[in-house]
């Protein structure tokens, strides 16, 4: 595939979303750098070993920086002229917002306006940024929908999120910077993050180890497979948006702008019961989990669905990969990646 971008950096290169979308692009012949600060949040040894795999590529370039130092992102940018930024970079969890909440002030707040203000000093042609399924907060009209208002968060986590979305906004009307933000929904698949519930369950099964139920499995999710994700993310980076002539301040509308600001979901468009996902890794494995049903923990949802209504429309954008075909991948990647047999 050609894209029409050719040199792109990406903020959380050794994250889950950034390797896979980094790999895409450098095999279709991108310049790629990569940048992260291999924060301890999981397993660092998973982060490098990601890396890895993206080192050997000729046009791949990777620098260990923290997107809060404001001085360092400014010599990144003054260094190369970007196409297009990704900012996968983030402090990402729900729990553990109630835990460290200065951790999402310094990366999700102070290091999000850095990446705003290189971008326009640095006159990048769009800005793609990752924010979260988690700003839906306290909404319960399903599926949710762009078009819906996110003023309610139960996170500090989706409430850094949204206030993402509230800046960039901010900086398309100002300066024109062209950005596009992407609300992804529970993204699983190999090399996934080690706090997120598909590697919590299959690691606790594997080593015979109770998995925590919370709502008593009485919860439901959108999940996304990871290449879905990343041919979404792809076809997004080559169109920066556009101003919608429609738009009406007397009735605003939340999901586009007058200004060169667009935001979209980024899911499966199919939530999958709780229990039927646990079923599901339990037939992968060949094993049965010893289950801890426990109450719904502060900041989570109950339910998340994606209305992707709006990536169909104006990309084609259509997700491939049911869920069955989804764990069993990973199933696999993790017992090669584990050693198990």
């Amino acid at each position: 595939m050609k894209f029409k971008f050719n040199n792109v950096l990406i903020t959380g290169a050794a994250g889950f979303i950034g390797y896979h979308l980094s790999k895409r692009l450098l095999e279709n012949g991108c310049s790629v750098t990569g940048i992260d600060n291999l924060n301890p949040y999981y397993d660092v040894s998973l982060k490098k070993a990601r890396l890895e795999m993206l080192t050997p590529f000729e046009n791949f370039s990777f620098f260990k920086i923290d997107i809060s130092d404001k001085e360092v992102m400014g010599k990144i940018f003054k260094s190369s002229h970007f196409d297009v930024v990704v900012n996968l970079a983030a402090q990402a969890g729900v729990r553990y917002s109630l835990v460290n909440p200065q951790a999402y002030i310094d990366a999700n707040i102070v290091g999000f306006v850095n990446i705003l203000e290189c971008c326009r000093h640095g006159d990048v042609e769009h800005l793609v940024f990752a924010s979260s399924s988690s700003v839906y907060g306290a909404n319960t009209k399903m599926p949710f929908s762009v078009h819906h208002n996110v003023d309610h968060p139960v996170s500090l986590y989706a409430a850094s999120k949204k206030a993402n979305e509230l800046m960039s906004h901010t900086y398309s009307h100002l300066f024109g910077l062209s950005s596009t933000g992407l609300r992804f929904f529970t993204v699983y698949g190999p090399w996934g993050r080690p706090d997120m519930a598909l590697f919590l369950f299959t690691k606790a099964i594997l080593e015979k180890n109770p998995i925590k139920v919370f709502n008593h499995g009485r919860m439901q999710r959108d999940f996304t497979y990871i290449d879905d994700i990343i041919e979404g993310v792809v076809r997004v980076m080559g169109r920066p948006p556009e101003p919608d002539p429609t738009w009406n301040g007397d009735d605003p509308d939340p999901g586009t702008s007058y200004a060169k600001h667009k935001i979209y979901n980024i899911g499966n468009n199919n939530p999958v019961e709780l229990m039927e996902f646990i079923a599901t890794i339990e037939k992968e494995l060949g094993k049965k989990a010893e289950k801890e049903f426990l109450d719904l923990q502060p900041g989570d949802v109950v339910a998340t669905y994606a209305d992707i209504d709006d990536l169909k429309k104006d990309f084609g954008f259509s997700p491939r990969t049911p869920i069955e075909t989804g764990i069993k991948r990973f199933v696999t990647w993790y017992k090669d990646y584990y050693g198990y047999n």
